[in-house]
């Protein structure tokens, strides 16, 4: 017998949104004397209030119970839900089963709202077979059915379908406009709410796809008063990530973190969308300065499958573990072949270009960015470029044109309500400003980075800008200088990792690490940083760098005589002009330097003609050779330093 008390509350409830309580209500009585209605009831409420498997169950109950009323449009109904359900868990053989099935309960049935929900549904598998011209015929069918049958959720989804085909086409402006006006009934309380958060969802996955984060923003906004209105606390799924990523890109970390943190808990069994979820939390936390959990939580979303990117390559590059930053980068590039995907993967390519002094490779970014944000014309697209190339003059010593860039950068990310990103873009001004000898409007971008990280609570940038002022005040910051460079590298190390495992490679590169700084100390050279397995130092004059150089190599021999085993060092040498930026150089020639290390054979001493010709250099030479180097017009001129007379 059924408690018609608890059955009436719980009926009650659901009408005011009120979805644990429906759920518990509900969930308390006997299920098998549930009405199909109730059922369907049940399966609503356990949805909204986080219980995924008990709502496909429920809903499943309540298609069995239409089904063997006769009750045909109901069970076609309750299919097309199921169909959706299990097409978000990435179950297509039970996805398109449940879709075939409403297709024959509604052939034959006189036109209804049924009917356009099936037309909805096929929208989604013609876009998983690419065929947007199907896309658009039933996407038009749906929005025809529902003006017909005064239908305002049909309406509506129809609208934002046509408006996101249009996009699609290229046509943002007109595209995005029947968005808006779709997502305006969703939000003003005009549709039910499964419509309503469905339009919502589809408009932030347009607005990100088209990097447009202010009128994805604006749209959560909007959303968000309307949840209040509506009694809804969340709209499950991926939406939370989505969301999640506006409030990251506006500094609400906390509140992004709690968001996304709740998408990859409540992920409605739908592994992609978890895997987001983790993503988005590691994002948050790379921002936060806790590399550890930054890393916890990639790794989490790389086994969920989402591949975690650019975050992991970031990661990589703010532990001072370049190459593999590098490689991290590069592989993701190489698997992205959409614009817009790539887009958001090269302002880190540039990034880590950069720190590893790879101006050529920063350049080839920087442009395809460039263009990228030239055909969609998103504003944050276009901030990202300008400052992705403002970094990328600075390193080609050309300041002015990289001050122009940067401060366009600053006001449109400004302008976007983007802090984290345009406290970036003013340290990359400050750095431009000390290149271009502007000490004061370096330290003045610096303060108001380092105001912005630490209201962000952004701990290792804040601490990095504070850095970067403490060494303005060194009399040759800024200063153009001359010095020669050195680039070392351990050769093969990715295979000496797998050979000899990453406990034993630890103890190898400690070892290394120590021997590296001992030499370079000795000869009254600095450490610039580390490049994960091998060295930037610099130097006063090209002897001093040549000795260490040659120490090293001999040290190296030395300990394979003694120990059995020293890894294989290559090593670059080049004397160059550049600018002291702080703790670190930028011009061409620290580029040249890089490339020349890049192209040493292990155990070899490569140093440019002109350097060994600038100093005197206590060491034979081998003969002259031309190389081309990445990055540089004209070919250079090298040769291999002999250190090994006299070991």
């Amino acid at each position: 017998m059924t408690d018609t008390t608890t059955l009436e509350r719980a009926r009650q409830a659901l009408d005011a949104h009120a979805w644990q309580q429906a759920y518990e209500g509900f969930a308390s009585l006997d299920l098998g004397d549930l009405s199909s209605e109730d059922l369907e009831r049940l399966a609503e409420a356990a949805w909204w209030s986080a219980h995924p498997n008990e709502s496909l169950d429920a809903f499943e109950r309540a298609y069995a119970a239409f089904s063997a009323g006769g009750k045909r449009r109901d069970a076609a109904r309750v299919s097309l839900r199921l169909a959706m359900e299990y097409a978000d868990r990435l179950d297509s053989a039970v996805w398109n089963g449940w879709l075939q099935r409403a297709s024959r309960l509604l052939a034959g049935e006189p036109e209804s709202v049924e009917h356009g929900w099936l037309e909805l549904c096929l929208v989604r598998s013609a876009f998983e077979r690419g065929g947007i011209e199907e896309v658009e015929r039933h996407a038009v069918a749906a929005q025809e059915i529902g003006a017909r049958l005064d239908d305002r959720d049909l309406q509506a989804f129809g609208l934002a379908l046509q408006g996101v085909i249009m996009v699609m086409h290229t046509q943002l402006e007109q595209g995005l406009s029947l968005v808006d006006e779709a997502t305006l009934a969703a939000v003003g309380g005009e549709l039910t709410p499964y419509a309503a958060g469905n339009i919502y969802c589809l408009t932030i996955g347009i607005c990100r796809s088209v990097a447009d984060y202010r009128r994805a923003s604006e749209w959560t906004e909007a959303a968000a008063r309307w949840c209040e209105r509506e009694a809804i606390t969340a709209f499950p799924g991926v939406c939370r990530v989505q969301r999640a990523e506006i409030m990251r890109l506006r500094g609400s970390y906390a509140e992004a973190e709690d968001e996304a943190s709740k998408a990859r808990i409540e992920a409605f069994g739908r592994l992609p969308q978890a895997g987001a979820g983790a993503n988005e939390v590691g994002e948050v936390r790379l921002r936060r300065g806790d590399l550890d959990g930054a890393e916890e939580a990639f790794e989490q979303a790389h086994r969920l499958g989402n591949e975690a990117q650019p975050g992991i390559a970031l990661l990589r590059l703010a532990r001072g573990q370049f190459d593999a930053a590098r490689s991290s980068i590069g592989t993701a590039l190489a698997e992205a072949g959409d614009p817009l995907d790539r887009a958001r993967l090269l302002p880190a390519r540039v990034e880590i270009a950069l720190a590893a002094y790879d101006v050529a490779e920063a350049r080839e970014a920087a442009e395809e960015l460039a263009a990228t944000a030239e055909a969609i014309g998103a504003p944050m697209l276009q901030a990202a470029a300008r400052q992705a190339l403002g970094a990328t003059l600075t390193y080609e010593e050309d300041p002015a044109a990289a001050i122009a860039e940067l401060r366009k950068a600053v006001r449109a990310w400004t302008g976007s309500d983007a802090p984290f990103e345009a406290a970036q873009a003013r340290r990359w001004l400050a750095v431009a400003c000390r290149a271009g000898g502007d000490e004061a409007s370096a330290v003045l971008e610096l303060r108001a980075a380092k105001d912005a990280f630490e209201r962000l609570g952004a701990v290792r940038d804040a601490e990095r800008c504070e850095e970067m002022i403490r060494a303005g005040d060194a009399s040759d910051a800024g200063r153009r200088v001359v010095r020669t460079f050195m680039f070392t590298d351990i050769v093969g190390s990715t295979d000496l990792v797998r050979t000899i495992g990453d406990e034993a490679w630890e103890g190898i590169l400690r070892w290394h690490d120590e021997t590296l700084r001992t030499q370079i100390g000795a000869h009254r050279g600095e450490v610039v940083h580390t490049t994960g397995d091998g060295f930037f130092a610099s130097f006063g004059d090209a002897s001093a760098a040549a000795s260490c150089a040659v120490a090293i190599q001999r040290r190296l021999v030395d300990h394979r005589r003694k120990h059995g085993f020293a890894p294989q060092v290559r090593i670059g040498l080049h004397s160059a002009e550049a600018t002291m930026i702080a703790d670190d150089y930028a011009g061409l020639g620290v580029h040249e330097a890089a490339r020349v290390g890049a192209i040493a054979e292990a155990g070899e001493i490569l140093a440019t003609v002109s350097t060994v010709s600038s100093g005197a250099i206590p060491f034979g030479v081998g003969d002259e050779r031309e190389v081309s180097l990445k990055g540089l017009d004209e070919p250079v001129q090298v040769v291999a330093i002999d250190w090994r007379v006299g070991t």
